[in-house]
């Protein structure tokens, strides 16, 4: 499907900029509006602030188009949009007739919200470090930790030299409670493992991600959690065993990705389609969507 939207590159601010909006309101508040006609589509938007090839926005991506095809929905989408952009953007879709948009609004907290604001009748769930906000602003995350500390505990049984890695975005809550899980699991199987962390300071930077990857390998790695997209290149090239992050990524390395935790968007976005449809969306948390025992995350297929 052909993007309505100018792309433009992401403005590189960390999800570390929301901590500060912790205080804002965490109540619900039934969105406005009748239920959805039946005779009707829903119109469905996306923004996003990375290339939709990013593993956490392509899971995102990937269960809206699986909702195109189960619920019937409209589905457009803007990637590579700039902070500077993001509000123009939420404009555009709430203008055109859009119910509901979804999207990752860590780098555009305060424009996002803001924005939301000035169209109470759109239902807007974006990825967040912070709370819902009222009346129509739901919040959700990947919450996957479960299957990483699953993957952790097979990563300390597979190590020979007894150190594993992980190279990940950066030491936000929202990187930390994966990367802190992943090891958490393998001290579970092997209490003496060692680990060894980098963080590449972006969201999206396959060849510094590679960097770290081959800076980890060198000093003893034999098995490395690929957080962020290049880590499981860099295995490939040294011949060591990976853990893939958000989705199966074994066709990158066929003999080097063991599993891996992996994100399943389809449940949040089916709640949310059903809600608005009802016409009672409410300004939530719909992060427990992501968990394993909704469906939200899992193990990849053991290769």
């Amino acid at each position: 499907m052909e993007n309505d939207h100018s792309k433009t590159q992401r403005a590189g601010l960390s999800r570390r900029n929301v901590l500060e909006l912790g205080a804002l309101g965490l109540a619900a508040t039934v969105l406005p509006g009748a239920a959805f006609a039946k005779d009707k589509k829903l119109k469905v938007a996306a923004i996003f602030a990375t290339p939709i090839e990013e593993p956490w926005d392509n899971q995102i991506h990937v269960a809206l188009q699986k909702a195109e095809k189960e619920l019937g929905i409209e589905y457009k989408w803007s990637e590579k949009v700039q902070t500077a952009d993001f509000s123009r953007v939420m404009r555009e879709y709430a203008q055109g007739g859009y119910q509901l948009v979804l999207g990752d609004a860590f780098a555009a907290e305060r424009e996002s919200r803001k924005t939301a604001k000035q169209f109470p009748k759109t239902a807007w769930l974006f990825g967040s470090g912070a709370g819902p906000a009222e009346p129509n602003f739901g919040v959700f995350d990947n919450w996957i930790h479960e299957p990483a500390y699953l993957s952790g505990m097979i990563a300390g049984k597979m190590s020979k030299s007894g150190t594993v890695g992980a190279v990940a975005a950066m030491g936000i809550p929202e990187v930390n409670r994966l990367v802190n899980a992943f090891f958490a699991g393998a001290k579970e199987v092997n209490p003496n493992v060692k680990k060894k962390v980098a963080f590449i300071g972006s969201f999206f930077d396959p060849p510094k991600a590679k960097e770290a990857a081959v800076a980890q390998i060198d000093a003893g790695v034999d098995v490395i959690y690929a957080e962020r997209f290049g880590v499981i290149e860099a295995a490939v090239e040294k011949k060591i065993l990976a853990i893939s992050n958000m989705s199966d990524q074994s066709s990158l390395g066929p003999d080097t990705v063991i599993t891996g935790p992996v994100w399943d968007m389809y449940p949040t976005v089916e709640q949310a389609i059903k809600l608005v449809k009802a016409g009672v969306f409410t300004a939530q948390d719909y992060g427990d969507f992501s968990r394993m025992a909704k469906g939200g995350s899992y193990l990849a297929p053991y290769h």
